[in-house]
């Protein structure tokens, strides 16, 4: 199979409190979004570094969501206007590089905004689909595992 045929690869950084909740709660509802969505559940987005993101770019991810608590609900006080920040700095350096901002973005949804989240899921796939595979990715089969 070659690249052109294989999914869009998101990694998508989850706050334990609400997003990650919310992909738990998706699996309860049987919500289903695609295979190739990898889900790393972090203590809050907040943590999360810029060196993160370019990471997993260069590690085969073609699309990064990182999905925080509601605006003015995070259980950090200011984690997920931290990540905001961090996320509007890595786009900046995307498109400096050459490189589509549009493959990360930062997303807020609640514990339960299954459906939402699943929402933002595949509209990143479709939007990947039309920018096509990063020009960072290394080669990779279709069920290579990549770690961030």
């Amino acid at each position: 199979m070659t690249d052109e045929k294989l999914e869009p690869l998101i990694i998508a950084f989850c706050c334990q409190y609400c997003s990650y909740s919310a992909a738990d709660l998706a699996g309860s509802m049987r919500l289903q979004y695609p295979l190739n969505v990898r889900i790393v559940r972090t203590p809050c987005t907040g943590r999360l570094e810029a060196e993160f993101f370019m990471r997993a770019f260069e590690k085969g991810a073609d699309g990064i969501i990182v999905a925080g608590c509601l605006e003015g609900g995070c259980h950090f006080t200011e984690g997920n206007l931290m990540a905001k920040r961090k996320v509007n700095y890595t786009q900046k350096f995307l498109m400096e590089s050459g490189l589509e901002q549009e493959r990360i973005r930062m997303i807020n949804v609640s514990a339960a905004g299954a459906r939402l989240l699943v929402d933002h899921i595949n509209e990143m796939i479709e939007t990947l689909k039309k920018l096509g595979p990063s020009p960072l990715r290394i080669k990779r089969s279709k069920n290579e595992e990549i770690r961030v």
